[in-house]
C-alpha cells in the first residue's frame, strides 16, 4: 500500500523542485546556465559532465512541467504565476521588498515561487483527493 500523502511528501517534492530551478539558474556562478555561458565565452570544448548535467536537468524539467500542466492546466499555472506575481507586487508596493537596494533578492523569490508552483503541480492529485475525495484519472491511459 502506498504511503499516505502528507507535509513531508510535499516538502520532498518542493526540495527537488528547488534543486531543479536553482541548479538550472541562480544569481551565483554555481549553476548550469553560468557553466554553459562560461564555456561558450571561453571557446572551450563541451565536456561529458556538462552534457550529463544538461540531460539530467532536462529530464527533471520535463517530468515536473508535464505533471504540473497535466494537474493544473495552462489556466492553473497562469493563475498561480499571477497570484505570486501580485504577492510580489504588493510586497514591493508596501516597502517590504526594495528592488533598488537588492534586485538579486527578487530573482531568489521568483525562483522559490516557480519551485512552489512545480511542487504544487506534482502534488495536486494527492491534495485534490484529500480535499474533495475525487481521484484524478488520466484520459486515454487504457488505450
Amino acid at each position: 500500500m502506498a504511503e499516505p500523502f502528507g507535509f513531508g511528501s510535499f516538502t520532498l517534492r518542493f526540495l527537488f523542485a528547488l534543486i531543479l530551478v536553482f541548479g538550472t539558474y541562480n544569481p551565483t556562478n554555481y549553476c548550469f546556465s553560468h557553466w554553459v555561458i562560461e564555456v561558450v565565452q571561453q571557446n572551450r570544448e563541451l565536456v561529458p559532465e556538462m552534457a550529463l548535467a544538461g540531460v539530467t536537468l532536462l529530464i527533471g524539467w520535463v517530468i515536473y512541467l508535464k505533471a504540473t500542466f497535466d494537474a493544473l492546466g495552462l489556466i492553473g499555472v497562469v493563475l498561480g504565476a499571477a497570484f505570486f506575481g501580485c504577492l510580489i507586487w504588493v510586497a514591493i508596493d508596501n516597502g517590504l521588498l526594495n528592488m533598488e537596494e537588492n534586485s538579486t533578492l527578487l530573482v531568489y523569490i521568483v525562483e522559490v515561487l516557480v519551485a512552489a508552483i512545480l511542487a504544487l503541480g506534482m502534488s495536486w492529485g494527492h491534495l485534490r483527493r484529500r480535499w474533495s475525495g475525487q481521484q484524478m484519472v488520466d484520459d486515454g491511459e487504457d488505450e
